[in-house]
């Protein structure tokens, strides 16, 4: 029966500071922007197996794998409390699914087996640092720090997940300045990255307990082979 796992959720949603913390937002561009990639990865993953391509991106799935499921009285009204406090209709979706898959996984595992953690990239990007916004247009999803442009579902159907998303690797995507990563040509060995910050760049490697020490790289990170901050995160996340 359902219980814990939705619980669970509803506490974590409950924590979040949902007028945004605009510095936190900012400390935490980085792992938001990975973060938000991959719900969107997952989204499209979960809209194409349940036929919900239409709602895509932020929906609640739980109608699409059983209608009839509904939340025990109780944590429907913290659900319906939760939602109050919530202004923005994406986010209220995306809540209410979380809190509703969770309850259908402890109801029925079989209802939510075979796929990712469809929520969870997204609950994580809210805990570090709150909402999202649209842009005038509708088009572009403002992250604080950063616009994003979702696209077209086909686009993430088929691409590589960021499958390790824990404390560690997230608080390793975060730094000051305007971050670019780098690898050997060969794409294995040492991940280093720069930051500029006005006139000053520094350098780093990731070293033991995936922490960035500092480093010096040839002008212009001679020899290596810059690569975005997707491919930084899975290559951090094989770290761990």
């Amino acid at each position: 029966m359902p219980g814990s796992g939705a619980a669970a959720m509803l506490g974590r949603l409950r924590a979040v500071d949902w007028d945004m913390r605009w510095d936190l937002a900012f400390e935490h561009c980085g792992s938001r922007q990975v973060l938000m990639w991959e719900y969107l990865r997952r989204a499209a993953v979960w809209a194409k197996a349940c036929g919900a391509e239409e709602a895509w991106p932020f929906y609640d799935v739980t109608p699409y794998l059983d209608p009839e499921f509904e939340l025990p009285p109780a944590q429907a009204a913290g659900l319906e409390e939760l939602q109050r406090t919530v202004v923005w209709g994406e986010l209220r979706k995306t809540c209410a699914g979380a809190v509703r898959l969770a309850g259908l996984g402890e109801w029925n595992p079989d209802a939510v087996g075979g796929l990712p953690d469809l929520y969870e990239p997204l609950v994580l990007f809210y805990e570090r640092g709150g909402s999202f916004n649209r842009d005038c247009s509708g088009v572009f999803i403002d992250l604080v720090g950063v616009m994003c442009r979702p696209g077209k579902l086909a686009g993430y159907l088929g691409s590589r997940p960021v499958a390790v998303l824990d404390d560690a690797v997230l608080d390793a995507l975060e730094g000051e300045g305007r971050i670019t990563y780098h690898q050997d040509e060969y794409g294995e060995g040492t991940l280093f990255r720069s930051r500029v910050q006005g006139d000053v760049r520094v350098d780093e490697v990731l070293g033991p307990g995936l922490r960035w020490e500092p480093v010096d790289l040839p002008a212009g990170a001679a020899g290596l082979a810059g690569i975005g901050h997707l491919e930084a995160a899975r290559r951090i996340g094989s770290m761990v």
